[in-house]
């Protein structure tokens, strides 16, 4: 079992912390708001009696855009984050750590399957509040879901930034941010990568964001990019 050496607080994302190992390895991680719970197997480190849960950047896209150097990290302490395209919880379970337990983090599936994994993450994580729905129809979860400061989309759809767009619409604030990691295999797998991007990118800004940066996910994640973007509506 390799040792701590040391963890300090990541310089430029707040909530964010580099765990550094004894064979000069080093780790990105948050803090567990569940002590003793893994979500997904990640290694868990327990330093000057806090405890810390690795974040895998190959396993959450979220990690490889911070590692990648993007601009900012919006999600921050007691936010409010809509999150479409949950999954199993990998990610969002490492965004309920950086919001905290006032923070809440309302988590969109669509898959029944995949959402029982899901149930299982929020009955540790209270702060994460699982809704079985289609993110095509923000209609559905409207009477659930409150304004938010931040938008995360994370889906296997092939109008992607156009889903984000009508979810804004109901329930970004502005001057919130979004991320939106973009899947060009999922949009056209006959389109150049960065086509796509380019092409989702203006649906994003016809539909009133602000385009702040844009990082590309290799080696993490093949044919992805995240983008950062500032809704001012439109």
């Amino acid at each position: 079992m390799i040792e701590v050496t040391s963890i300090k607080p990541h310089e430029k994302y707040g909530g964010v912390y580099l765990v550094e190992l004894e064979d000069g390895s080093i780790k990105l991680a948050t803090k567990n708001i569940a002590p003793g719970k893994r979500v997904y197997g990640e290694r868990l480190y327990t330093y000057e009696g806090v405890e810390y849960r690795e974040w895998n950047p190959y396993r959450s896209k979220l990690a490889g855009a911070l590692l990648k150097g993007i601009e900012g990290l919006f999600i921050s302490r007691d936010v409010k984050v809509l999150y479409l395209g949950a999954g199993s919880g990998t990610t969002p379970s490492h965004v309920s750590d950086l919001v905290g337990e006032k923070g809440v983090v309302y988590a969109v599936e669509f898959a029944p399957r995949v959402i029982r994994d899901l149930l299982r993450v929020c009955e540790d994580r209270k702060n994460i509040i699982p809704l079985l729905s289609d993110a095509r129809f923000p209609q559905k979860y409207s009477h659930i879901v409150p304004l938010v400061d931040v938008l995360y989309a994370d889906i296997a759809q092939p109008e992607q930034a156009a889903i984000v767009n009508i979810n804004a619409k109901y329930f970004l604030r502005e001057g919130g941010y979004l991320y939106l990691a973009i899947k060009s295999r999922s949009i056209d797998v006959t389109k150049e990568p960065d086509e796509i991007y380019k092409r989702e990118i203006d649906t994003l800004t016809r539909g009133g964001f602000e385009i702040v940066d844009v990082v590309h996910l290799d080696p993490f994640d093949k044919d992805h990019a995240m983008v950062l973007a500032r809704y001012g509506k439109s």
